[in-house]
């Protein structure tokens, strides 16, 4: 019973509202917040995707020398 009384006025009015009226409150609401977005620049972008890139390729050579460090462990230990 005394959750009830500590209800938000906000989520109580949200409740009698028609559900296309909420979803038009919320894509506004999602619009304005994209709006205060600071986008990279093309410059800033292609940096960040080369990082990416790159660290990608060193985790793969990583990865597939511990794959036949293993794997030759592994035919070792079985012949």
């Amino acid at each position: 019973m005394a959750k009830k009384q500590f209800q938000s006025a906000e989520a109580g009015s949200e409740k009698g509202i028609n559900p296309l009226v909420r979803l038009v409150r919320y894509l506004e609401d999602a619009k304005g917040e994209l709006r205060k977005i600071t986008w990279p620049t093309l410059k800033e972008t292609r940096k960040a995707t080369l990082a990416v890139l790159g660290f990608v390729a060193v985790m793969a050579v990583i990865l597939g020398l511990v794959d036949l460090g293993l794997s030759s462990l592994i035919k070792t230990i079985l012949s």
